[in-house]
Formats: C-alpha cells, structure tokens, sequence
C-alpha cells in the first residue's frame, strides 16, 4: 500500500470520509490561477457552509505552486505536487489533531519520534500562546527541546480578517549526521511534513480578535517530500515518485543522473505540472495569459532543458514522458485517461511553435550583436532574450562567446531577481485574495453562470456545456462548449431570455441528494467525478437545475440587467462569453 492510501485508510478508520481531488483549476475564483493548498477547495466549508459529507474529512488533493518556479532543479522543489489533508468543520480539535498526526508519523508509518520536532505558536500582544498545544506534544514524549515557540511562522489567517488560529508543524531530522539534541527549525536538515492549523478565532476589522464558536481543523502534509524520507533518499527525484521518469530521460538523452540533475529534474518536473494542467477539465490550452501562460511556459522550459541534454527535440521524447505519467497516476486521476488525446496534442502543438520562436530569437540575437559597440550585451538585452525569446542565461553566454562577446549576467541577475519578486508577490496576494473574497457582487455573478448555461441550452443546442468560468467583483467569463462564433442574433436572444428570468424574481432553492438522483433528475454539473455521493442542486424556478457548491442569491430579481460585452474563441471547440450585471 503506498503513502496515499495508507494516509486515506488511517483516517476513514477515525471516522473521516474521503472526499475527491478537486481540479487543479479553481472554479471561480479569480484570485487564484490554481488549486494551490489541500484546503483552498474547503474554504467555503471552513467559512461555515455545512459539508454533505459531514464533518470530518479525509483527502489527497492536485496542487500547483508557481511562486518557485525559479527554484525547480533542486531537490525538493515542485510546480505540481499532492497535498494529503484531514479536516475537522466543528467537531474534534487539538488533543484528537496532533495525537493522530503522531500516531500516523509513528505508528504508520514507523518513523522514529527522536527524529521529530516542533514549532507551536508562542502569542502575541492580541492572542495567547498556544499552552495547550505544548502541553499535548510534551504528552506524546517529545521532550522540551524539540518545541519551539514562534510568532510569524505558527499563526495562519484568511487574508487581512476573517477565521484565524495557530498551527503547529512537525519537523523531521532529514540528515545522516547525529541527531541534534535541541531544534534549531534555522538548520536546513529539519525539514518540515506536517502542519495542522487550529481555526478558533476570528479578526475583525478594527483588529480585534474573538474565539469562534465552531472550530475547525486544518492539516497538510506533502506527499513528494515524505515519501522521499520514508525511503532514505536526500533528493525527492531518486524516490519512487520520480525514479522511472527520470530513468526514462537517462534513456531518452542517453545520459546519466548523475551530472545533468538539474535538467533532468526540470523536465521531469514541467512535463508532471503540464499533463495535469492540459488534462483538467477545464480544457487550458498553452496561451499569454493566464493559466494558459503557465503552461507554455513550462513546456518550453522543459524543451529548453531538452536541448541541454542533447535530446532531439522534434522527437517525441515528450510525448513518452506524457504517456509514462499518465499511466502513473491514472488509477487516482482518471482524467488523465479520459483526456490524454488532448495532453499529447497540446504537447506536440506547443513544441512546435516554441522551435519557430527559437528560430526568432537566434534571428533577434544576430540583430543585437551586430549593433553592439562596447562587446557587451547589456543587462535590459539579456533579459529580453530570456522574457520574450526564452533564452537561459546560460545559452545567450554560450552564443556570446562563440562571437567574443560579454555578458552583463550581474545586471541581468538583478533584473531577474526584481521579475521573481514581483511574481511572487503577485502569487500571495492572489492566494490571499482567493481565500478572504465571496462578497455581494461575486454571489450575484455566480448565480448569473447558472442563467447564462440554460440560456445558452436554449438558443444553440441542448449539447452545450460549461467549461469553467471566473468571477470577480466586476464581470464574470464563462466557457462553454460550442463549435461556432455566436451571431448578434443568438447573443441578443440570451440577453433578453436571462433578463426576462431575472424579471421574473425566479426563487433559487437549495436541495441535498444523492449525486446519483440528482444526475437522473436532470441536474446539470461540469465536473461529476469531484462532486461527493451527497450532493447540492440549486434550482432557478424552473429553468435551471445545476450541482453546485453556492454561493447564490436567494431570487434572480436582485442581479439588475445582464449584457454580454464580448464573445470570442477560448480554444478548440470551446467558446468564451465575458458579462457584467448592471
């Protein structure tokens, strides 16, 4: 039995019910490109919505981080990556979290607690510290000197307000070298595997902190970097997670490991993230914006890195790592399976027009070097090389050299380092964002989606379905499926159609069913396998029946006035209409 189904089996045997991965993109919610936590599909539940498969909860979850991208060739590093989570809505908390995080690591698992430590929250001027944490983590045997006390790093919350609450996470001595008695959590050989967030207070806006009367329980624990402990390897790529895909690209390049760790990491790694993105249901294709910019840009990283090793890029050398992927983890994601005609053609389609864009930029490359003056290709040329051509550092120096040129790579470094921060603060804030934001006007939109998909039942064809949609606080985009550009025509008839609905003040009911009911009720759903066998169905009179997970308005008649501003493709047979509510 591997880590994830052992990890599934504990916690259904304490009581837990095991709810499915949620796709790697997040269905409306703007503020995130991915899924990038085990929790963040839970936010509504840890919010206080009731979830249909009550209150303890057990899963592994598909997550994609793109603030590190910069960092993979390490040995730990990961874009796509799965998350192994247990949760509490309102029912066990701190003695039952912790003793049964222990129990696993210990028990489970058999790895010996002289190896772990902690970190527990040590309060601040506003909230107490967390006593009680301590004192449970003293009970199960680990001494004092394993337990840290920390401010900034133990204490979690949703955005700027909201539920808020200390965590503690449990570090592993990940070293051949003799175990320290005391935990320095500074010393890179303790790497942190678990946390468990306890949600008991809630910020308000003037900055006052109250206990909640429900708390909840939130834990995570990586799966790459557990397994590679488990298994005594100090680089997640030599564990069982990675070790026939890496072996695959020793054989490909017909090169060793050893020596060439960071391409083979990287491709390994780009080709892992780019299955599981261009095989989601919401149909992503490789685009300049985006999650669709994410993709291409790990696919040419990953053809780059190709290139590196001598790999014969108009091969299908990715097309095998592809096939090899999905038949890992198609047993856990059948989407794989279902998709994998589309995952191989984005791949192929992709890689072919990054080699014309090589081409352009080794045409640009020339231009730049015969109007050089000083023999030195500045910083602001390097960087756009590397921006808009996807030159590596590495090969605009190995191409200047070739000509008796320098490169300013100091200058280039700086920029570069400017470019990686701006980009991850971006990614927190939109994370922040994602967690904190479900306010008035994005419920009004969400429950427009709901208009929109039976409208456009009506006016095309029975046959369209919902691809995905994104909502903000001023418009809403929804992709649908359909195989033409829609007329003035058939845009005007939704209009009227969707505005005489909200005319109508059509009441909104919320129902609890049986997935397997409410499919044969009619109910519409985009992605059935990541609904739960109790599901809810919310109907709009009698126009529209969809599983959904909220939220929504009460009766259509508070959305004001709906008009389509744009319409255009999204990709291959898919559709695009962006909205607003007047």
């Amino acid at each position: 039995m591997n880590l994830k189904d052992l990890y599934i089996d504990f916690f259904v045997k304490k009581g837990h019910k095991q709810i499915p991965s949620a796709p790697v993109v997040p269905e409306n919610d703007p503020s995130v490109l991915f899924n990038t936590a085990g929790m963040q599909p839970l936010i509504p539940y840890l919010m206080g919505e009731t979830h249909p498969y009550g209150t303890r909860l057990v899963d592994y979850q598909k997550c994609i981080r793109t603030n590190d991208l910069d960092n993979i060739g390490d040995t730990y590093h990961h874009t796509f990556f799965e998350m192994l989570g247990n949760w509490s809505l309102g029912d066990y908390f701190k003695e039952e979290s912790i003793s049964w995080s222990f129990e696993f690591l210990t028990t489970v698992l058999n790895i010996p607690s002289d190896r772990l430590a902690v970190t527990v929250f040590k309060g601040n001027d506003i909230i107490p510290k967390d006593t009680e944490s301590i004192e449970i983590w003293k009970k199960l045997g680990i001494k004092e000197e394993r337990i840290i006390e920390t401010s900034d790093d133990n204490f979690w919350i949703a955005g700027d307000i909201g539920p808020c609450g200390p965590d503690t996470e449990i570090f592993y001595f990940r070293s051949n070298d003799p175990i320290p008695k005391s935990f320095d959590p500074d010393d890179e050989r303790w790497v942190e595997i678990w946390n468990n967030v306890f949600m008991q207070y809630k910020k308000n806006e003037d900055g006052s902190v109250v206990e909640l009367p429900k708390k909840n329980v939130d834990t995570g624990m990586g799966l790459e970097r557990v397994t590679a402990i488990l298994e005594g390897v100090n680089d997640n790529y030599l564990s069982s997670i990675w070790k026939d895909i890496i072996s695959l690209i020793e054989n490909i390049s017909n090169k060793k490991y050893i020596g060439n760790e960071k391409s083979m990491r990287i491709i390994a790694d780009h080709i892992r993230t780019s299955v599981f993105i261009a095989g989601d249901n919401a149909s992503i294709k490789p685009s300049n914006t985006d999650q669709g910019y994410i993709l291409r840009r790990l696919i040419r990283r990953a053809i780059r890195h190709a290139k590196k090793l001598n790999i014969n890029i108009n091969s299908d050398w990715d097309i095998l790592i592809a096939n090899l992927i999905i038949d890992k983890y198609k047993k856990y994601y059948k989407e794989l399976e279902e998709n994998k005609s589309t995952i191989l053609e984005v791949l192929t389609n992709e890689k072919i027009k990054f080699n014309k864009t090589l081409e352009k930029g080794l045409r640009e490359f020339e231009k730049i070097t015969n109007n050089i003056s000083n023999n030195v290709i500045n910083k602001d040329l390097a960087f756009k090389l590397y921006d808009t051509y996807g030159f590596p550092i590495e090969l605009t120096c190995e191409l200047a050299k070739e000509r008796n040129l320098e490169v300013d790579i100091d200058g280039f470094k700086e920029k570069f380092k400017a470019h990686q921060e701006l980009s991850r603060a971006g990614s927190k804030e939109k994370f922040k964002g994602g967690l904190a934001s479900t306010g008035e006007t994005e419920t009004k939109y969400h429950t427009a989606t709901h208009l929109l998909n039976a409208a456009l039942k009506i006016v095309i064809d029975s046959s369209v379905h919902q691809k995905g949609s994104n909502i903000t606080n001023e418009r809403m985009r929804f992709d649908f499926s359909c195989d033409h550009k829609l007329t003035d025509e058939e845009k005007s008839r939704v209009e009227n159609i969707i505005n005489e609905w909200i005319k109508e003040d059509l009441p909104v009911v919320v129902e609890k069913m049986s997935k397997e009911d409410a499919i044969k009720s009619g109910a519409e759903c985009m992605f059935v396998e990541k609904y739960p066998d109790i599901v809810t169905v919310y109907k709009i009179g009698d126009v529209s029946s969809e599983l959904c997970g909220g939220p929504h308005v009460k009766s259509t008649g508070c959305l004001g006035t709906f008009k389509i501003k744009k319409e255009e493709a999204s990709s291959s047979g898919v559709r695009r209409i962006k909205a607003i509510l007047e």
